[in-house]
């Protein structure tokens, strides 16, 4: 066996025990990894609707192949589990360094189940496995717990993923971090870690991963490093703020929690040239990477000059176009607030948009809003209910159970303004500026994700010649569903590797290549359309589970205002209706009946004939 271990690490935080477990070539042949990997043990080990916050729930941190060397974008890590968001399947992604610690360590796969009694956290180097006491971290921040841990067990090279307070009190939107400037970030697994009382999962390793052929393997990845360096400048230097302006272009950033239509000027000051002048951004790269998207800035807030990690592309959408906010100082300082509590700023963007459409109405008393004037623009006030949020007073108190709990709580037609797919908040892009997004959202197993399915992408020029002619027609109906699958099954394959996107977009790295260099890691021999197969099959493992839990058709929707076209600029008059009918297509091309259950025909052709009784009776 070449690019794995074979070996599942299984700690049980009850009983403060743990075992290695043997994983079958087969079935990483099959599953790779990653998303896939930790599907399968969800499935198999978790009762339907198991609630997320419960010792029954479990935590896996999974990675793949690529991590056996070092190859450009091997830096990303899974955690699958279920959300407390959702209620059912979620899978994040980070990046950092962890995830190449993890495979030297001697592992492919972390299981972690149970709860301890009091606060820990997980050690583990080479063959040592320990759960150590975390009391003296419980209430640090992800920043100041990484570098505690560092010194507790007296080597600056151990990495840990670990939880802010955020994670401890249970928010549903509580990330885990990795390095202070990578996230887990959407949908709510920094809960679940501080439900175990779990603050961080340490690890270091010393070990090489047999590889097929490691001189070739070598060779590759510093061709492909090379090529993406070479590439990536543009990005490199201005991260993923560069993505604002040209977006805004085609209609596609969140303006004014979804009701407006562009915002041109906002948009060239919170983004690229202008967010790097301003912030004296700096690259500030995760392990084996030639681009460097998270960013290092200077800003100043309430007097005081900071330097943090910035904010990225979803942030910028989120907290700046969102909420009509110009002040990248304040965008800047909500965001570290976010990075350190362990929250996610997506989420937490929608939340104050949805409280200032709210207020607007006048659907919100004088008793909730105190002194506060939630004014669009108001950078100070973006601030301040982020502190809300994040400690879970005043307006806060209102997303204790997400989006849809503050709808209910604050009544009057407030659900029908909210923009979410099953509990998971809309990130920045707008479905009304490419179609296939608006089915993407609507069918992703975590909810409305961008990222495990990149169709907007496509309106910027990404395609894959190996798989299609050319990018999808971003406003035709027809082409919609097509181009949801396409992206979706290669972002889901992307999450089950291991494998950092921007790797393929931003550095130019081709499926083709990437195929080459998995076989001289493992020795399997793959071209793309196995590379989209492995997706398509992890993806609908993920949908199994959320069918098993008891949702269909009904829950994949279209918020009422992705209904309505914009009356001016790039998408003026468009939107993704009929959404019915795109749904029908989409369920075609997957292989999944009218009400979006895989067919047991379906399950078999992807050779996961295995969860045929998985699927309920009609």
């Amino acid at each position: 066996m070449f690019g794995y271990w074979g070996k599942l690490l299984r700690v049980n935080l009850t009983n403060q025990t743990y075992k290695v477990e043997e994983i079958p070539e087969v079935t990483l042949k099959k599953f790779l990894g990653g998303a896939a990997l930790g599907a399968k043990v969800l499935l198999e080990e978790t009762a339907p609707n198991v609630e997320p916050l419960s010792p029954e729930n479990k935590v896996i941190f999974a990675v793949g192949p690529l991590q056996a060397v070092s190859f450009p974008g091997n830096g990303k890590w899974s955690v699958i589990t279920k959300g407390p968001l959702t209620g059912t399947y979620l899978d994040s992604a980070g990046t950092g360094h962890w995830a190449p610690y993890l495979k030297k360590a001697g592992y492919d796969l972390l299981v972690i189940e149970g709860k301890a009694e009091k606060p820990v956290y997980l050690y583990i180097n080479d063959d040592v496995v320990e759960i150590k006491d975390a009391t003296q971290l419980w209430g640090q921040d992800t920043v100041s717990t990484s570098q505690m841990i560092k010194e507790e067990l007296g080597d600056r090279r151990i990495n840990a993923l670990n939880i802010g307070p955020a994670g401890e009190n249970l928010s549903p939107v509580a990330c885990i971090t990795c390095d202070g400037h990578s996230f887990a970030g959407r949908g709510g697994a920094g809960a679940v870690m501080g439900s175990k009382n779990l603050k961080a999962v340490a690890v270091w390793g010393t070990k090489q991963v047999p590889v097929h052929d490691k001189e070739k393997a070598s060779e590759i990845s510093k061709k492909l490093f090379k090529s993406a360096y070479e590439n990536g400048k543009y990005f490199r230097e201005h991260g993923t703020a560069c993505a604002i302006v040209p977006l805004n272009e085609l209609g596609d950033v969140p303006v004014k929690y979804w009701r407006d239509d562009v915002w041109t000027e906002g948009s060239a000051k919170i983004g690229a040239p202008r967010y790097t002048e301003y912030l004296k951004a700096k690259p500030k790269p995760c392990i084996n990477c030639p681009l460097g998207c998270h960013r290092h800035v200077h800003f100043e807030y309430d007097g005081e000059k900071k330097e943090a990690n910035g904010p990225e592309y979803e942030t910028l959408g989120m907290m700046g176009a969102s909420l009509l906010v110009e002040d990248l100082d304040a965008i800047c300082m909500a965001n570290d607030l976010c990075n350190k509590n362990g929250v996610d700023t997506v989420s937490t963007g929608a939340f104050i948009g949805f409280l200032m459409e709210c207020y607007e109405l006048g659907w919100l008393t004088k008793e909730q809003i105190g002194d506060l004037e939630l004014k669009w623009g108001d950078g100070d006030v973006l601030v301040e209910l982020t502190r809300q949020i994040i400690n879970m007073e005043g307006l806060g108190k209102l997303f204790k159970n997400g989006i849809r709990g503050a709808a209910a709580e604050i009544g009057h037609e407030a659900e029908k303004i909210i923009v979410e797919v099953k509990g998971l908040d809309y990130p920045a892009h707008d479905p009304r500026a490419t179609f296939g997004v608006a089915v993407n959202y609507a069918t992703s197993p975590r909810g409305a994700c961008h990222e495990r399915g990149n169709v907007h992408a496509g309106s910027l020029g990404l395609y894959y010649p190996e798989l299609q002619d050319a990018p999808a027609d971003r406003f035709s109906v027809d082409q919609a569903a097509q181009a949801a699958y396409l992206h979706q099954s290669i972002s889901t394959f992307y999450n089950t590797l291991t494998f950092c996107k921007f790797m393929i977009g931003d550095g130019g790295i081709t499926l083709s290549e990437l195929c080459e260099g998995l076989e001289a890691i493992t020795g399997w021999k793959l071209e793309a359309k196995d590379l989209f197969r492995v997706g398509e099959a992890a993806f609908t493992l993920q949908r199994l589970i959320n069918v098993r839990d008891g949702l269909d058709r009904k829950d994949d929707s279209l918020p009422e205002k992705m209904k309505m076209a914009a009356l001016v600029g790039p998408r003026a008059g468009e939107a993704p209706t009929p959404h019915e009918k795109i749904l029908d297509d989409y369920y075609k091309l997957r292989g999944w009946n009218e009400k979006g259950v895989p067919t047991a025909e379906k399950l078999k052709e992807l050779e996961l004939e295995e969860y045929v009784s998985f699927i309920p009776a009609k």
